[in-house]
């Protein structure tokens, strides 16, 4: 079912990126599973990739990527559509975590967050997109979090990115529905990953000095976050289900977690009166995947 399809993941050199191309890899499809740096700090987990794919006869390759370069993403997705004639999904994942009261980061931290964040998928989804509207049919997902719906002490940043990220995907969804092109979200909610322990310090730690017990606030969330036991294989399940679902059936949001999964009710309200605003203007015919009459092969 999934041979003729060809998936491209940022931010595969750990954590949800890796375990998504592995477990699309072991489906069936033809997975990109892109990162930074590939011959230098990722070249270890670039090649144990290539090499996994090579024992289990998968078709999967490593990727450079670096999402904040609009020159590599042109590239990479070049030379993806070249190598395998076409892309039919995205998995928008490649991010970081700055945790710290909001006074202490620098505007130029916040401007480096955003960058990865939320300029990253915007990047990728403008050097996809016209191959996806020549074929009239696409799949973007983007991994957001539940932080894109809540916020924490500490995590402003991060939760900012993440809002933004749901704000950008939710209205693809409506101006490419029409030309068969599906644009979803997944919300973790807290699972052991890479990126806790990645995370970013703020440049300005003086400023914390006035807030007293509230400045042990951002180690105590890494903490109890870094410490959780949630299962991350939900996560890449979840896009391999959303993938295999038929075009214009999938949900615009999907919380992944027990704790995540208590905000359905937000999430349901808030597409009630989106659906609402939509009708307002006239433009509730967006709010469906329109079926490409041909696709291009």
């Amino acid at each position: 079912m999934a041979d003729s399809n060809v998936v491209l993941v940022t931010g595969a050199s750990t954590g949800f990126g890796r375990l998504i191309s592995v477990t699309l890899a072991r489906r069936g499809y033809t997975v990109f599973a892109s990162m930074r740096d590939l011959t230098g700090r990722n070249r270890s987990r670039a090649a144990e990739l290539e090499e996994l794919g090579r024992n289990e006869s998968l078709r999967l390759r490593a990727l450079e990527v670096d999402v904040t370069s609009d020159t590599s993403v042109q590239q990479a997705v070049e030379q993806v559509v070249r190598e395998a004639g076409r892309i039919d999904a995205v998995v928008n994942n490649a991010g970081v975590a700055y945790w710290g009261l909001l006074e202490t980061f620098t505007v130029e931290q916040a401007k480096q967050i955003f960058e990865t964040n939320f300029f990253g998928p915007l990047r990728v989804n403008r050097a996809v997109l016209p191959h996806m509207r020549q074929r009239r049919s696409g799949l973007l997902i983007h991994i957001s979090s539940i932080a894109g719906r809540l916020v924490l002490p500490s995590m402003a940043l991060y939760c900012a990115t993440k809002f933004a990220l749901e704000a950008m995907a939710e209205t693809l969804r409506y101006e490419v529905s029409q030309l068969g092109i599906d644009s979803l979200i997944v919300e973790p909610g807290e699972y052991p990953t890479a990126i806790f322990g990645n995370a970013a310090e703020a440049a300005d730690q003086a400023r914390a000095v006035d807030y007293g017990a509230v400045a042990e606030m951002p180690r105590k969330i890494l903490e109890g976050l870094a410490s959780n036991n949630n299962d991350v294989q939900q996560v890449a399940d979840r896009v391999v289900e959303l993938i295999e679902m038929p075009a214009g059936s999938r949900p615009v949001r999907s919380l992944v977690g027990t704790f995540a999964q208590q905000c359905q009710p937000l999430n349901d309200l808030a597409l009630q009166f989106q659906t609402g605003a939509l009708q307002a203007f006239g433009l509730s015919d967006l709010m469906a995947l329109r079926r490409a009459e041909r696709q291009v092969a």
